[in-house]
């Protein structure tokens, strides 16, 4: 099926001629899969509207080289067509309506600890997690990481203080919403417990947690999913316990990078449980022995995997269980994935279906040969 990634289209891009004139110029319009590093985006923070400013920033990286050096708005006004392909008008009204209610929410909410919307790497991360990120190197972020199944990456993250300080905060921000009688946005469509970080001011920290930290551990482990070209990201915790969400299904997340880091309290189960990679076709297949894995949080120590990698929660037993969760998304590889060919390298699933077909291919092929090695009609 032909698209913007696979063909060449005329696009008319305002550019000046010298003389206050305007002339079209024609450009290659397909998105690059790999981000040019080297090039040096433009920030969008005046035009952005319904979509993130961080998101073209990011994007303009993939533009074809063609387009580095044309006028800022006309950038922008590619990116968006671009971006409005999987961002209908609905969502777009969303969206708008969702940044009024973040206004609204932060123009009142008074912080119990300020020091957690600055981002202060040394009182946040554990000495270990940070000196092995400011080596940058994959040798170093290796050197921390355990991987106890294929994909799933645990490692000691989160200072004891820092866990604290924002379960204290989690606690302010129920209370806030409550004495003004606030209806605060769930997590997500299935956690009913829990708060948007991003809507009560945490957005710039998030972000930098995302861009300094997890988008180089993704670029080693998720390259194949958008690890390397992570643009925005939804931040949240959720919380478990008496009177709180009890466990939560069986899903995939709606991100292409998930980081999950217990904070507290005391508690019993509660344990992760994954069960293999999917795409969309094959989200609901079956699970084999060697894809599952089961997982008991620990306070302070970060579990990360692929959106894609399905799993839930069991349910906590007893005690109260709060977690943050980032959700680390990437609009290039989203673009992208639209016209993927069949059996992406991430799906477990695909695999074995490649793998399958592979065998019986050879197969027929061996029984060609034969019959012809024997003078049998083919």
């Amino acid at each position: 099926m032909e698209s913007a990634i696979e063909r060449k289209e005329e696009l008319p891009l305002a550019t000046s001629a010298g003389n206050g004139t305007v002339s079209s110029r024609f450009v290659d319009r397909r998105l690059r899969i790999s981000p040019n590093m080297e090039h040096r985006p433009e920030r969008y923070d005046d035009m952005a509207d319904d979509v993130e400013a961080a998101v073209f920033t990011s994007l303009e990286r993939h533009l074809p080289p063609t387009m580095f050096d044309l006028p800022r708005d006309a950038k922008f006004q590619y990116m968006s067509e671009v971006l409005s392909r999987y961002l209908p008008e609905g969502e777009r009204t969303k969206i708008q309506k969702h940044k009024e209610y973040r206004h609204k929410i932060i123009s009142l909410y008074k912080p119990l600890h300020r020091d957690l919307f600055s981002f202060n790497p040394a009182a946040f991360f554990l000495p270990s997690f940070l000196k092995a990120m400011n080596d940058n190197t994959e040798e170093s972020i290796r050197s921390i990481m355990s991987e106890p199944s294929p994909g799933i990456y645990t490692f000691p993250m989160l200072q004891p203080s820092f866990c604290q300080m924002l379960l204290e905060e989690v606690e302010n921000i129920e209370n806030s919403v409550r004495l003004r009688n606030i209806k605060i946005m769930k997590p997500n469509t299935m956690n009913k417990y829990g708060a948007v970080l991003d809507d009560f001011g945490f957005d710039g920290m998030l972000t930098k947690l995302m861009e300094d930290f997890i988008s180089p551990i993704s670029k080693v482990f998720y390259p194949e999913v958008g690890g390397t070209a992570l643009d925005t990201h939804h931040g949240f915790v959720v919380e478990y316990g008496k009177d709180r969400d009890l466990d939560l299904g069986f899903h995939v997340d709606d991100s292409e990078v998930t980081l999950n880091v217990c904070l507290g309290k005391q508690f019993s189960g509660g344990e992760l449980f994954f069960r293999g990679v999917r795409c969309d076709k094959h989200v609901n297949s079956d699970t084999l022995p060697e894809e599952m894995f089961d997982y008991n949080h620990v306070p302070g120590q970060a579990v990360l995997h692929r959106g894609r990698h399905r799993h839930g929660a069991r349910a906590t037993t007893a005690g109260h269980r709060i977690n943050l969760l980032l959700w680390c998304r990437s609009s290039a590889f989203r673009e992208l994935r639209k016209y993927q060919k069949d059996f992406p390298s991430w799906c477990g699933e695909c695999q074995r279906e490649k793998m399958e077909r592979q065998r019986q291919s050879i197969a027929a092929t061996k029984m060609t040969f034969l019959r012809t090695s024997t003078g049998s009609v083919v």
